[in-house]
């Protein structure tokens, strides 16, 4: 079983990320993606502080599937620079993170 992670996006158009999760799901780079918030984001950009209401996506896929699921999602969004990030999930239900592994072709297309 390769090793499972979540990555995390956000982004102020839901339907922008609505996008990026069906082609995640569909071209078979992620298991589950879910779609939070709105959110408040407070950030720093081009030296100017920024309150932003967002939507926050987190995708469950595996480590071997990260470039594709991050060339994806620079392709689709709509930020110049969108944040991506991944967690390694250390533990998990077995049967869960069975179909996850199972979900996930990624590189084994």
């Amino acid at each position: 079983m390769t090793e499972a992670i979540v990555v995390i996006t956000t982004c102020d158009e839901r339907d922008v990320l609505e996008k990026i999760t069906h082609q995640l799901v569909q071209r078979k780079l992620a298991a589950c993606c879910q779609i939070m918030g709105p959110i408040i984001s407070t950030y720093r950009w081009k030296e100017i502080v920024e309150h932003a209401e967002e939507w926050m996506c987190t995708i469950k896929t595996t480590r071997e599937a990260y470039s594709m699921v991050e060339a994806l999602i620079l392709e689709l969004h709509a930020y110049e620079q969108p944040e991506i990030i991944a967690h390694e999930i250390c533990c998990g239900s077995p049967g869960y993170l069975a179909w996850l592994n199972d979900q996930v072709e990624g590189v084994r297309q």
